[in-house]
């Protein structure tokens, strides 16, 4: 006979799993408080990174049922939710998403919605790949600098050069203009470079 886990996440330690718990008693199943792993970490960390997440799959066997409520429980995006329930069908974990009519992921029905859900988030993030990069391109085309805004401007610039030639130490320099040796010698780099 299969045992049933679950697995509950929440971001914040504000906030609860409670009413994750609930939503999966309602459901019907019933989970054993040593098989109900509570988790209070960030969606933004892999699955695999997740010390909860890690303790239920050293519990986990084969032939075990895993039921989230949602599929953002399972991880970040759709690419670390596919290979999260792939490494758990590898298993013979099935693994139920409440929020999907309780499909299990790992059925060619799950199969299916997985791949789906897959195509859907890289197309996703090939559209916002292109406007990020148009994006770039027009703010370039219209004179917009990017990064760190220069600690020296064009004058101070010139200052540093002429004491640099004037034999004084970059440290001695980098002092008197409030920066880094670093930021003196890339000055004088970039000159040479301008002169070769």
């Amino acid at each position: 006979m299969s045992r049933v886990f679950a697995y509950c996440r929440v971001s914040t330690l504000e906030q609860t799993t409670e009413n994750q718990q609930r939503e999966i008693e309602a459901a019907g199943f019933i989970v054993r408080s040593q098989r109900l792993i509570d988790e209070h970490i960030s969606g933004s960390v892999t699955a695999s990174e997740r010390p909860g997440f890690a303790r239920l799959l050293d519990r986990m066997e084969n032939g075990d049922v895993l039921i989230v409520t949602k599929l953002d429980r399972l991880g970040r995006n759709a690419m670390d939710i596919r290979k999260t329930v792939e490494l758990l069908a590898i298993s013979d974990i099935r693994v139920h998403c409440l929020a999907l009519g309780g499909v299990d992921l790992t059925s060619p029905a799950g199969k299916m919605t997985m791949q789906v859900i897959s195509a859907v988030a890289e197309f996703e993030r090939d559209l916002l790949l292109e406007r990020t990069h148009s994006g770039i391109a027009r703010a370039r085309a219209a004179g917009k600098r990017f990064g760190r805004p220069p600690v020296l401007n064009e004058e101070q610039k010139l200052a540093v050069l002429k004491r640099i030639s004037l034999g004084e130490s970059i440290s001695g320099i980098a002092r008197e203009f409030s920066t880094t040796r670093q930021t003196i010698l890339r000055v004088k780099v970039s000159n040479q470079r301008l002169k070769e």
